[in-house]
């Protein structure tokens, strides 16, 4: 399998004004380690408005940044919102890193995870995935066609060369977030990478590549021309030490990547600066739901890490992407967990990749049929899903999302 590093830049309080600079230089240093090291991929999250849980509004800046700093580690836009984003510029600022990163870009896209990102922007949380697969449409043949032009249900682009034109053909690998375990189908039936959250044991494992390896080769459905990406990465918080009993000391704070998005999704949007979420945080790790492990972290020595690797490994997921970057952990712990895991754990795992890779051409190639199991008893929801059906209602969208009010004005 291959390894990522995951980055939501998060930022807890209390804060000075120097904490932002720190924590994107110190981020930029740790991916230069990776890189050193050997780590596959890095990858970078889009949020909006969410101070504490993502502080990472221009991962294109970012991501660019880090590209000057590395030269083999692929880059991961882990993922661009296409609903707070004009297509246009998704293309534009895509190809742009891909060109100056000499071709390591890997094209995450999602929809955008509460209100309090998505409002601002005019945009219904009900109507995301709507919005999110015109979007799609509208942007893909962006990477490829010289001239393209577009009118779709949200978005309409009058005939234009979109350019540069990214360095890898016809674009960059494609990826879907999925923050509810169920769009991991939804992601091989459009043909794309699913980016989602670790598997609580073997048996969910299993399920889940089944699930996604089955759908991508008998239903597959693409939202328009482009180059399907079989992959199945997952995201797990990780601290690699001595012990794991030190593990655990040095990633205590792991679990505020879940707590503040869930409180965003609940309570949100919050009057700006009138919430401490570190408190809350504080508050809610003394419930028994903030005292639970779910057993699916990689955190502990490398022995444990080990075992727990190796049960992802036998369920064929392709890539694990390790989140360390989380809480208040430090710099100095982050920098030392990579180093003890790439000279302890990571390369025996790469060495065999190119097993898991035949395996998958056998499985596409159908040469291997895959059980189909049930997956609804391993599934979870990290996010909330909308409520209320899309109103597929075109609405005027602040800075031009849809190329409204004006698009019908003139051509």
């Amino acid at each position: 399998m291959k390894f990522g590093i995951f980055y939501e830049h998060q930022l807890p309080r209390d804060w000075d004004e120097f904490s932002e600079h720190k924590l994107i230089q110190q981020s930029l240093d740790q991916i230069a380690l990776a890189d050193q090291l050997g780590y596959d991929y890095a990858w970078e999250v889009e949020h909006h408005f969410l101070e504490e849980y993502s502080h990472s509004s221009a991962p294109e800046v970012f991501l660019a940044a880090a590209s000057q700093r590395t030269e083999n580690i692929r880059l991961g836009h882990g993922i661009i919102q296409l609903t707070t984003n004009h297509p246009a510029r998704v293309a534009e600022k895509v190809s742009t890193l891909d060109l100056v990163s000499n071709g390591r870009v890997e094209l995450g896209l999602g929809e955008g995870a509460s209100v309090t990102e998505l409002h601002p922007f005019n945009l219904r949380y009900r109507d995301k995935r709507d919005v999110w697969e015109d979007g799609v449409r509208c942007v893909l043949p962006m990477f490829y066609n010289h001239g393209w032009e577009y009118e779709g249900e949200f978005f309409h682009f009058p005939k234009r060369a979109v350019i540069p034109k990214p360095l890898q053909k016809p674009h960059p690998p494609l990826w879907v977030a999925c923050s509810q375990l169920n769009t991991i189908k939804y992601a091989a039936h459009r043909g794309m990478g699913a980016l989602c959250f670790k598997f609580v044991d073997l048996d969910a494992s299993r399920a889940w590549v089944n699930a996604y390896y089955n759908t991508f080769v008998h239903d597959q459905e693409k939202l328009c021309d482009y180059k399907a990406n079989p992959n199945i990465a997952t995201v797990s918080g990780f601290m690699c030490a001595e012990t794991d009993e030190e593990a655990w000391e040095k990633a205590d704070g792991w679990t505020f990547f879940q707590f503040a998005l869930q409180l965003y999704g609940k309570e949100g949007p919050f009057e700006p600066g009138t919430v401490n979420f570190w408190e809350r945080y504080q508050e809610w790790k003394q419930t028994p739901a903030g005292q639970k492990r779910s057993g699916s972290e990689l955190i502990g020595s490398p022995d444990t890490i080990r075992q727990r690797l190796k049960e992802l490994e036998d369920g064929h997921v392709d890539q694990v992407i390790l989140l360390n970057q989380a809480g208040k952990n430090t710099h100095k712990d982050i920098c030392d967990s990579l180093e003890l895991f790439a000279k302890e754990v990571m390369p025996e795992f790469q060495q065999r990749d190119d097993e898991q890779q035949e395996w998958k051409q056998a499985v596409l190639n159908g040469e291997i049929e895959l059980e189909d199991i049930d997956t609804e008893p391993f599934n979870f929801s990290r996010g909330r899903e909308p409520t209320l059906p899309s109103t597929k209602e075109a609405r005027d969208m602040i800075a031009g999302t849809t190329g409204r009010p004006s698009s019908e004005a003139v051509s």
